[in-house]
């Protein structure tokens, strides 16, 4: 493992020919951490936040970019990138930007919305997105300093602003501190549960039906649902190696094992988790019918 240099182009060659696109289709970007807490030299590990479990742990950062169809409710990862500012001297926005540059650029895969977290919720980020005429939707911070009067008031915390009926059912035009002075975005109040509210802006100020951000937003989770298959499926956690490159390498393989399960289970209508199971029942009969290294009783 340690001669071979497996990279993200090694994920994006295998799932390309599976991948079903759609004009409508939705980019998803995300990170995940990979703990490695209890290791003490293992190359490209760092403390940094994780979402999971809520606080900083030691671990590898990886930024995901997932594909979604919308109409066939299918997804698939398609690129990755691992967060080791001490080598590359890149942030997780800058990670970003060159996926989507890959994307629009070289990979020619169509979709038009840009779905993000919080943490990527920042105006270089946006206004990129911007410049590539796609769409995004992504929630703030409650506080984040929006202007919602034009200028008449100071900027105030979002969580702060007033609301009509009129703009919780269709939205209200804003703009966030410290983007272009012409640079306007929608936001919506989107009500997840009893005791949360999201924040929600995009770019596109025809959206006008908070209803309709609200289902958009579910789609995000997808990656989440990918974040858990990858890390209970297929050991991409487990590698205690101390070398980068073989973090890597193991890192790649485990994308591919999620690649080639999640497309059995599409092609046979099982989830991911019994097509897993299946294949480790089917192993472990065949091996105690016909062991592959002969067992002796002593």
């Amino acid at each position: 493992m340690k001669r071979e240099k497996l990279t993200p182009r090694l994920l994006w060659d295998n799932v390309k020919e599976v991948v079903e696109p759609d004009a409508n289709g939705y980019i998803i970007f995300d990170d995940s951490v990979l703990d490695k807490r209890y290791s003490e030299e293992i190359e490209m590990v760092r403390r940094q936040y994780s979402g999971n479990e809520h606080g900083v742990v030691k671990g590898i950062g990886v930024v995901n970019c997932v594909y979604v169809n919308p109409k066939l409710q299918k997804f698939w990862v398609i690129d990755y990138r691992i967060f080791n500012p001490d080598v590359d001297g890149k942030t997780k926005i800058d990670h970003v930007k060159d996926m989507l540059q890959s994307l629009v650029y070289q990979k020619l895969l169509p979709f038009d919305t840009v779905l993000m977290d919080t943490w990527y919720a920042v105006h270089s980020l946006m206004l990129y997105i911007d410049s590539l005429d796609k769409i995004y939707y992504c929630p703030l911070k409650i506080n984040r300093l929006v202007d919602d009067k034009f200028g008449k008031e100071k900027y105030k915390r979002i969580e702060t602003l007033e609301w009509s009926q009129e703009e919780l059912e269709s939205g209200k035009i804003i703009k966030i501190k410290s983007f272009p002075a012409n640079k306007k975005v929608k936001l919506f109040r989107v009500t997840v549960s009893t005791n949360r509210t999201d924040y929600v802006v995009t770019n596109d100020l025809s959206q006008s039906s908070t209803d309709v951000v609200q289902q958009v937003c579910k789609i995000r989770w997808k990656i989440e649902e990918f974040h858990r298959e990858i890390k209970q499926l297929t050991g991409i956690e487990s590698c205690q190696c101390r070398k980068a490159r073989i973090q890597r390498n193991h890192i790649a393989c485990a994308m591919l094992v999620w690649v080639r399960l999640k497309n059995i289970a599409y092609q046979t209508g099982d989830t991911i988790y019994q097509i897993k199971h299946k294949l480790l029942s089917n192993y472990l009969i065949q091996q105690l019918k016909r062991p592959d290294i002969p067992m002796t009783l002593v």
